[in-house]
């Protein structure tokens, strides 16, 4: 059993034109981690044309302090226009940027200044060149962990493999012309004890509700198994992809977002979110679906244990609609669903179930780029729900996209 740390009242403390709520949830721990945003940002006027005008690619770090407010410090790289995302990988920072596409590792040296080492940069060769995720593994059982990556826009899927000397090789495992892959995940369905990456190759997006076709592919990288598609869509795709044991049963699952589907001529929404569930077995034409969500996109899902009774939920953030709780039902049943804030959004919408307290329970982080806020929502025993509280508020003027969240040690954080 998880440890429980006392009921607190939460305080919603917005402090007028500040940009960081302070006297906000518990303590810090002594060495607190820090929560990760991977950014586009963009200038206050718009560009020729009334085009947003990109400014460098940014990561945000937020990290708590004793007296419970959050430090906001920065990273920018001039060679890049979007983090994807930061992660941390081998106790060094890792990005995946775009435009231009780079997978970088940032060290952090004596005086808190963090430098870059390259050790993935490509042109495409499409109209975009975009590292757009990447997770790591022990993709080939050699004990050193990997990288599996996806790219826009030429559909390439890759591995990068670290040797014993520390050098990095790349392999690109599948490409398709004119194609998106918006998420990667790492898993074992099958349980044989080696880890298979999953994908999402998708035409390129369209807004205007036309039809966008995709699938999700996996690849086992060990064995050298090239695309098999293990979940069939049809005419409608995918952007986001789960691999967790979420069920507790030893063995892991994939979830998979089916996207809504506007009516092109109404632009009414014809078919929401479908969360559909597959195990080693499934036919690709036949995943189960475990929860609607009647939004048109949802383009994060985690998985933590909100309420620290040992049994994992489900978060998914949903474009407009905003933040929904699934907690899984009897095998073949769908799982049960409510709302944990629907003033809550973004066209991303990042989102992450993570501790970073150290209390045994996960927080949820949420990114509600529609109000210009990074949002914790804790477990309150009393009232059984989540309880919202405001950890950063943007200043007016310019704008940004958040891609991803994602813990990192503090010791990655750079000086001010």
């Amino acid at each position: 059993m998880k440890s429980h740390r006392m009921n607190t009242r939460l305080v919603l403390c917005v402090l007028l034109g500040a940009t960081l709520a302070v006297g906000c949830g518990s303590a810090a721990p002594d060495d607190p981690k820090a929560l990760a945003l991977s950014l586009a940002q963009f200038a206050a006027k718009p560009g020729p044309g009334g085009a947003p005008q990109p400014l460098p690619a940014r990561v945000e770090f937020l990290t708590p302090q004793a007296d419970g407010s959050w430090k906001l410090t920065t990273l920018d790289d001039a060679d890049s226009n979007v983090f994807h995302k930061a992660m941390e990988y081998d106790g060094k920072l890792l990005t995946a940027a775009g435009s231009a596409a780079a997978l970088k590792l940032w060290t952090r040296d004596a005086s808190g200044k963090l430098t870059a080492e390259t050790i993935w940069t490509k042109d495409f060769g499409g109209k975009f060149s975009r590292m757009r995720d990447v997770e790591v593994g022990d993709l080939f059982g050699d004990g050193r962990p990997a990288l599996a990556v996806a790219t826009h826009d030429q559909g390439v899927v890759a591995t990068v493999q670290r040797d014993a000397t520390g050098a990095f090789t790349v392999t690109e495992i599948d490409e398709e012309p004119d194609t998106f892959v918006h998420e990667i995940e790492i898993g074992d369905l099958d349980g044989d004890g080696v880890l298979e990456v999953y994908a999402t190759p998708s035409e390129p997006n369209r807004l205007d509700g036309s039809e966008q076709s995709g699938f999700v592919a996996r690849y086992v990288p060990k064995t050298g198994e090239g695309r098999k598609i293990v979940a069939d869509l049809g005419t409608r795709h995918a952007k986001e992809i789960l691999v967790d044991d979420v069920d507790g049963d030893g063995r892991d699952e994939l979830y998979v977002v089916v996207e809504g589907k506007l009516d092109k001529e109404t632009n009414a929404l014809e078919h929401g979110v479908e969360i559909r569930r597959y195990d080693a077995d499934t036919d690709p034409a036949e995943g189960v679906v475990i929860a609607e969500i009647r939004d048109r996109l949802t383009r994060f899902l985690t998985v933590g244990d909100v309420d620290g009774d040992g049994q994992k939920e489900m978060v998914a953030a949903a474009f407009q609609s905003g933040l929904w709780l699934l907690r899984p039902g009897e095998p073949g049943q769908k799982w049960k669903v409510s709302s944990i804030d629907r003033s809550s959004g973004g066209f991303e919408h990042a989102a992450i179930l993570t501790d970073l307290d150290g209390d045994g329970r996960d927080e949820l982080y949420a990114a509600s780029d529609k109000h210009n806020e990074v949002r914790r929502y804790v477990w309150d025993p009393e009232k059984k729900r989540l309880v919202r509280e405001v950890i950063y508020k943007r200043k007016a003027g310019g704008g940004v996209f958040t891609w991803n969240l994602m813990p990192v040690s503090g010791t990655l954080v750079p000086a001010e």
